[in-house]
Parts: structure tokens; C-alpha cells; sequence
């Protein structure tokens, strides 16, 4: 395996050489970061198929983009591939004691309570917040998770799902009155609140929100088509189409045996 990773370090190298790709060597760090993350969101794709060659496939591209920032790194005497790979291992050992050390740790939120507190003695003496490793540019659905994830170590979290509950009615409420207001300044407040709570259940009954809107899209997508399908199949358009009859081919769809929602 690690001649296969130097012979993908070596043609990175090559295409960005003075004699190798035109498009490579124009890249930057900047430029190259689109790609990355049409990489990540290929990589969920080829999990949510289970087609093992695609999945095999989108983790080759999306290490390319590790090799391929690494080398540009490189160029500028920055750090190369072998200090990325330093710097994981270390960090791994370093937050596993209960695996390389003698730190007992018998259960996954163990494991996590263990983890930030390690986190939290590496940055002892500079002001910082719990929350400063949750990345900005994450999806909001997926920042909000990691961000209730974090205080949840703290222990500042409900402890039971009916609060939770509770809550996410509360923030119903408030924004049917922002509705019923037309404030719009205030709608939007209480609409991202309402959202922060669906979050907040989400994890409570053990559900990845990203994942399970992801599915819902999904789904929608695919009755959406069945109709489009169904309007053309009986010479009918779409833009004509009233709104009950695409409400009955909307229930027509839900009953089809390909829709597993």
C-alpha cells in the first residue's frame, strides 16, 4: 500500500513540474478548495450506494486532494505528505491514552469526555472556546450538530427527550407568532431557532439530521421524477398541470412500489 501512495506522490509531483500539467501547476490552496469539498460530498454519495467501487473510487479522489495540497505545501517549504501523516499519528496516540496509555476509558462517551479534555490541556493558557473546533464553513444542519455534540460534553444539554420536546414546540410557537406578526427580522430568528431544536432531537433520538434531510431530499427527487414521468407518459405537461392533479400523482407516487419513504 505505501508504494501505491509514493507512486500517487510522485505523479502529483510530476504534474505540477515545470514539464507536467498546465492546469495542475496553476492551482493553489485557494483555488483547489471547491474540489474538496465536491470530493467529501462524492465520498457520502458512494456510502449512501453501498457500491463498494465507487466508494473505493471517491476515496482515491478525495486523497488526491490531500496529496495535491500537500505538495503545493511542499513547493513553498511549508510542510510536505510525511509531516501530514506525523502530525495524525501523534495526534491519535497523544487522544487514545486509553488505548496507548493506561487511562481507562470502557464506553464511547467516555471516550469523548476523554478527548476534549485532552483537547482542552493541549490549549491550556490561550482564551479559546470549547466550540472553536467546529469548522465555519460546515453545512448549518451539520455545524449545529457538532456544535450541540460539544456542549453535550460539558453537560450542558437536556438530559431527557421529552424537554427536548418541549422545546422544539416552544420555538413552534414563537415563530407562528413571528408568522402571524410579519415580522420578518424576527421570522427568521425564530425559524433558525426551530431549527437549532429539530437539531438538538435529532441527536437526542439518535438521528443525523444532515443524513436524514439528505434521505427526505431524496425522496422527494424521486416521487418529483415518478411524476414528471407519469405527466409525459399521458402526453400531459407539467407547467399545465393543476395543482390537484399533481397532488393525486404526488399520493400516486408514495404508493409505488420503488418509493420506500
Amino acid at each position: 500500500m505505501s508504494r501505491s501512495v509514493d507512486r500517487l506522490v510522485e505523479i502529483m509531483a510530476a504534474l505540477r513540474s515545470e514539464t507536467g500539467c498546465p492546469w495542475d501547476r496553476e492551482q493553489t490552496h485557494q483555488t483547489l478548495r471547491p474540489y474538496l469539498i465536491e470530493e467529501a460530498y462524492e465520498v457520502l454519495d458512494a456510502i449512501e450506494t453501498g457500491d463498494d467501487g465507487a466508494f473505493c473510487e471517491e476515496l482515491g479522489d478525495l486523497l488526491l486532494q490531500v496529496v495535491f495540497h500537500a505538495q503545493i505545501a511542499e513547493e513553498a517549504q511549508r510542510f510536505d505528505l510525511d509531516a501530514v501523516a506525523d502530525r495524525i499519528v501523534d495526534k491519535l496516540i497523544r487522544r487514545h491514552p486509553h488505548v496507548f496509555g493506561d487511562v481507562k476509558a470502557d464506553t464511547a462517551s467516555e471516550v469523548l469526555e476523554n478527548w476534549e479534555k485532552i483537547k482542552r490541556a493541549e490549549k491550556s493558557g490561550v482564551d479559546g472556546s470549547i466550540l472553536d473546533g467546529v469548522p465555519g464553513h460546515l453545512p448549518a444542519l451539520l455545524q449545529a450538530y457538532r456544535i450541540q455534540e460539544k456542549a453535550e460534553r460539558v453537560n450542558f444539554d437536556w438530559t431527557r427527550v421529552e424537554d427536548v420536546i418541549r422545546k422544539v414546540r416552544e420555538e413552534f410557537d414563537e415563530l407562528d407568532e413571528a408568522v402571524g406578526r410579519g415580522d420578518r427580522t424576527r421570522l427568521e430568528e425564530e425559524f433558525g431557532d426551530l431549527l437549532f431544536s429539530m437539531v438538538n432531537l435529532a441527536r437526542h433520538v439518535r438521528v443525523t439530521p444532515e443524513d436524514a434531510l439528505r434521505k427526505s431530499n431524496r425522496k422527494f427527487i424521486d416521487r418529483f421524477r415518478y411524476i414528471e414521468k407519469t405527466l409525459r407518459l399521458n402526453g400531459e405537461s407539467l407547467e399545465d398541470a393543476s395543482f390537484e392533479r399533481l397532488d393525486a400523482l404526488w399520493e400516486e407516487a408514495k404508493r409505488h412500489p420503488a418509493d420506500k419513504g
